[in-house]
Order: structure tokens, then sequence, then C-alpha cells
């Protein structure tokens, strides 16, 4: 690994990313990486809406990994000192930011989740505000902290329609990307 570190940089560097992490994550991790791609873009003098905007996108892709991977640290604890890993990765490609975010999750839940962001890939900026609004009014599921107020958020926000895809990885887990544009 110590002799393709260069390698892997300057792979990074080509794909346009500019911050890369994965591991554990936490509500406290996540307020100090975001910071840090705050003044970071404010050093680009990327737009104040921009930052926002990346910012929001950035924190909810965290928080998804934050609340719902399956993989735990340490693996058998149900409690807060329980943490729960995956990757988090930002760029800048085609005159565009991007949020990219992966963790595994159970594979009982792809088909709910794969018809969830098929059906908000499918919708334009004017179905998913009517969309947002309708779910608002819901109640959260039991399993969700938000009734997937989450994804649509990014969708709505998203300038090209959010990518996703699910590899199998063992028979009860499959690892999820996200992607979202801005």
């Amino acid at each position: 690994m110590l002799d393709n570190l260069y390698q892997f940089k300057k792979e990074l560097n080509q794909r346009g990313i500019f911050f890369c992490f994965s591991g554990p994550l936490s509500q406290e991790l996540l307020v100090e990486i975001g910071d840090t791609l705050k003044n970071k873009m404010k050093q680009e003098d990327a737009s104040s809406s921009t930052i926002l905007k990346v910012f929001s996108m950035f924190v909810e892709q965290a928080q998804n990994i934050i609340y719902y991977s399956a993989e735990k640290v340490p693996p058998d604890r149900s409690d807060k000192a329980m943490l729960r890993s995956g990757i988090i990765v930002v760029g800048y490609e085609h005159q565009h930011y991007y949020v990219l975010c992966g963790n595994f999750i159970d594979a009982e839940v792809v088909d709910t989740l794969r018809d969830q962001l098929t059906r908000l890939q499918q919708m334009n900026k004017e179905e998913l505000k009517r969309y947002y609004k309708e779910q608002r009014k819901k109640e959260a599921p039991a399993s969700s902290k938000g009734a997937g107020l989450g994804f649509i958020e990014l969708a709505r926000h998203s300038v090209t329609p959010v990518e996703f895809n699910f590899q199998p990885v063992e028979n009860q887990f499959s690892f999820f990307s996200l992607k979202t544009t801005i």
C-alpha cells in the first residue's frame, strides 16, 4: 500500500476528488469535515449558494451512513457508542461539484430502495417539490429517521437525476452507492 499511495492520490486528483473519507463516521466528525469543505470551497471562490448546496448534500449523505449503514463499529454493539462506517467523496468535474457516498445495507431493503430512487429519478423538479410536500405530511415509518425526505431533498437539489448502484457483497448485504451533482 505504501508504494501505491501516490498513485491513489494521483487517481483522486484525475477524478476531481478533493475530499475522500472511508471509515467510521460520527456526528462530531461530520461537523468538522463540513467546516473544512466549506472553507476549501470559499478559498476556491465558490458562490455561497453553491457552498450551502454542497454542504447540505454532504450532510444528508453522511447522515445516511451514520443512521443506516449495516457496517457497525464495533460490530456487536447496538448502543450509542457504536459507530457506522461508509465512504464519502466530494469532487468537481464538468463544471459541477458532486457528492458520492457508499455503505453496506441489508440486502432485504435493496428492492424497496431501488424502487424509491428510480421513482425520484423519473420526476421533474416540480413533481419532486410536490412529492416532498406530500411526504412531509405523512408520519415517518418506524424504520426511518425522516420518511425518506432525505432522498427527496437530494433529488430536488441535484442538477442531474441522482445516480445509484447496489452491488451484492454477501448473501445478506449489498454495497449501496449514491451520487448527487450540484
